[in-house]
């Protein structure tokens, strides 16, 4: 996770994440989030001059603590330390469903939980969709789709590029089906050994999928 924050950058954001999630993107307000996070009026206006930087820094928040997640399940993709080599190695036919395991813990959590806080992301998102000038909220997701390409690239994958995009898509698609998609009618219900169970076999079919043709030129 990134260290170069505003002051009070966790404070505020996370003020503002609960705000999201009880009275929806038209709650989020400069004064209401120093109201949540107990600060002096005035204070948050000062950190994010505007609602554009306000809702960016909310999704840069988010970002942060989906990376925090990965880390602590071993999945940092890309770092020092040989973490990349690692996950290269995990992916390997004979691993993909350890490897499987490990990201359906995450996404699991993401789904239990960490529901709130994937509810706000989709919120932003949305929001931009109707609002242009907030569009730059979907950069924050690129540096998952980097990281799928650099390990995929490690793994001998062809195609990392496009394949690591499609990999990202079908796990951010698979989350948003079992929050608020179809797939939350018949799923099994998340922070369960089920749900666990579950996402691990959908993780390991996509794996599986993009890395089908390891080796080819």
């Amino acid at each position: 996770m990134s260290q170069d924050r505003p002051p009070r950058f966790a404070v505020l954001t996370d003020a503002a994440i609960q705000l999201v999630a009880d009275a929806g993107m038209r709650g989020l307000t400069h004064r209401a989030v120093d109201a949540r996070a107990g600060v002096p009026t005035g204070t948050t206006s000062v950190h994010f001059r505007t609602r554009r930087a306000l809702v960016e820094a909310v999704v840069q928040r988010l970002a942060d603590l989906d990376q925090a997640e990965l880390a602590d399940q071993g999945l940092r993709f890309v770092g020092s330390g040989g973490e990349s080599a690692d996950l290269a190695g995990a992916l390997q036919p004979d691993h993909v469903d350890a490897f499987a395991a490990q990201v359906a813990v995450v996404l699991d959590a993401w789904l239990s939980t960490g529901r709130t806080r994937t509810l706000v992301r989709y919120a932003c998102l949305l929001e931009a969709t109707h609002h242009p000038e907030l569009r730059t909220v979907l950069a924050h997701g690129v540096g998952f789709r980097v990281q799928a390409r650099e390990l995929l690239a490690r793994a001998g994958v062809p195609d990392a590029e496009r394949r690591g995009d499609a990999l990202v898509a079908f796990l951010d698609g698979l989350v948003f089906d079992r929050l608020i998609g179809a797939g939350s009618l018949s799923g099994p219900p998340p922070g369960t050994p089920e749900s666990v169970a579950d996402l691990r076999t959908a993780v390991g079919l996509a794996v599986r999928a993009v890395t089908a043709e390891r080796g080819a030129s």
